[in-house]
């Protein structure tokens, strides 16, 4: 199997056994992008997703992004490998979803349920008290980015207590909160996600700007940008 998808290398770590795994992304060799863990990233061979190197290692599937280069698709059908894609998960439900179809495809349906059985643990104790108000929350990333409604950070977000600030103003996924919005119309909080290989260097300045201090209501504090991966790349398994 090949995989090129930080996010979905992560699954395919945790329910296939790593003979399986030909090759992750290049992607989850680099710390700003990986979901997967780093020493389980380094010990796996990679590569940048080019046809002959897939071809090179003779699969039997290619995992890839909805996003794969049509070309690339084309030539993966026309030299008669499997391909199998996925979209980026916007709710837990549709994650779960992906976790059952890897797992299946890897042979290991059982590893699959575990994982969402520790992925349903986990929101369970996440969960806020029954009647507790949710905290309005902006999702700040480099350059202020934030993501929008209907992504899976906005899903975690509702099921553990919090709203999603921005989306609530308008802002859709990938749009800009400039600071001076965010001074004139604070939230309670501000999850600040900082840079990831997506969004490239950005302005990371904006994100903990001094004036930000005059906003003695709103708490801050730091979310790790894995949490955030996209699936904009593809993979192979």
């Amino acid at each position: 199997m090949l995989f090129r998808s930080p996010c979905t290398d992560a699954i395919l770590a945790e329910v296939a056994d790593p003979s399986q795994i030909l090759a992750i992304s290049h992607y989850s060799k680099d710390p700003r992008s990986a979901s997967m863990d780093a020493r389980l990233a380094s010990a796996l061979p990679a590569t940048r997703g080019t046809v002959e190197e897939v071809l090179a290692l003779h699969p039997d599937l290619v995992l890839g992004s909805t996003f794969i280069d049509p070309a690339s698709a084309s030539a993966y059908h026309r030299l008669g490998l499997r391909l199998e894609t996925f979209g980026m998960a916007g709710t837990v439900e549709a994650s779960q979803d992906q976790i059952r179809q890897i797992a299946a495809l890897s042979g290991h349906p059982d590893r699959g349920e575990a994982l969402i059985s520790r992925i349903d643990s986990a929101l369970a104790a996440a969960a806020p008290p029954a009647g507790a108000r949710p905290i309005q929350t902006v999702v700040w990333q480099s350059g202020g980015m934030v993501p929008g409604d209907g992504t899976l950070i906005a899903d975690l977000l509702r099921r553990t207590g919090f709203t999603n600030f921005a989306a609530a103003r308008g802002l859709g996924q990938a749009d800009l909160l400039p600071l001076e919005k965010m001074l004139a119309d604070a939230p309670q909080l501000i999850l600040v996600a900082g840079q990831t290989a997506e969004t490239g260097r950005g302005d990371d300045r904006v994100l903990s700007h001094p004036a930000l201090k005059a906003l003695k209501s709103t708490r801050r504090a730091t979310l790790d940008p894995k949490l955030l991966r996209s699936e904009e790349h593809t993979s192979e398994l």
